[in-house]
């Protein structure tokens, strides 16, 4: 019995390690939209929320916290683009979850690839939020908000022009 311990605990580590993985990248179908930066998916069967990595929009749920400048508007936005029943590839970057125990990924729309991510920043409904080790898209993404600020569009002239979310 003894000997076989170390074999068991192995095994049920590599298991462990397998279903992480498989937990982080891969198609999932949006439950429901959280807020702007925030999502539930079903995916291997289970409901998962996801934080939408490399991105950050105002508060609108955050406990003991007033819902901030253009919040709903963002996740109005995000429910537009991800509505319940749209399938989504989730790709993970260097962390696989938050200290929330939320997945982090970058999520694409499978029906035509957009990069959701991406899509909520350039729109003006997002700011970049660039946290280590997590920075796979981190130009691309301070380049649309760049142009979106540049261009006046969504959050930044409506919450004074100078509106960055703070994380979360």
């Amino acid at each position: 019995m003894v000997r076989w311990l170390p074999v068991a605990c192995t095994a049920l580590l590599l298991c462990g390690c397998a279903r992480h993985a498989a937990a982080t990248d891969g198609r999932a179908t949006v439950v429901r939209v959280i807020d702007g930066d925030t999502i539930v998916v079903r995916l291997a069967g289970s409901e998962e929320h996801v934080r939408l990595l490399g991105i950050d929009t105002p508060e609108t749920h955050k406990q003991d916290t007033p819902v901030e400048c253009y919040g709903p508007e963002a996740s109005d936005r995000l429910n537009a683009l991800l509505p319940a029943g749209t399938v989504v590839r989730l790709v993970r970057d260097v962390e696989a979850r938050d200290r929330y125990g939320r997945l982090l990924a970058y999520v694409y729309r499978d029906r035509d690839g957009l990069f959701v991510d991406l899509a909520m920043v350039a729109d003006g409904y997002a700011g970049p939020l660039a946290i280590a080790p997590n920075f796979a898209h981190r130009s691309e993404l301070d380049a649309a908000a760049a142009d979106a600020r540049a261009a006046r569009r969504g959050l930044w002239p409506a919450c004074g022009g100078n509106h960055v979310p703070r994380g979360g």
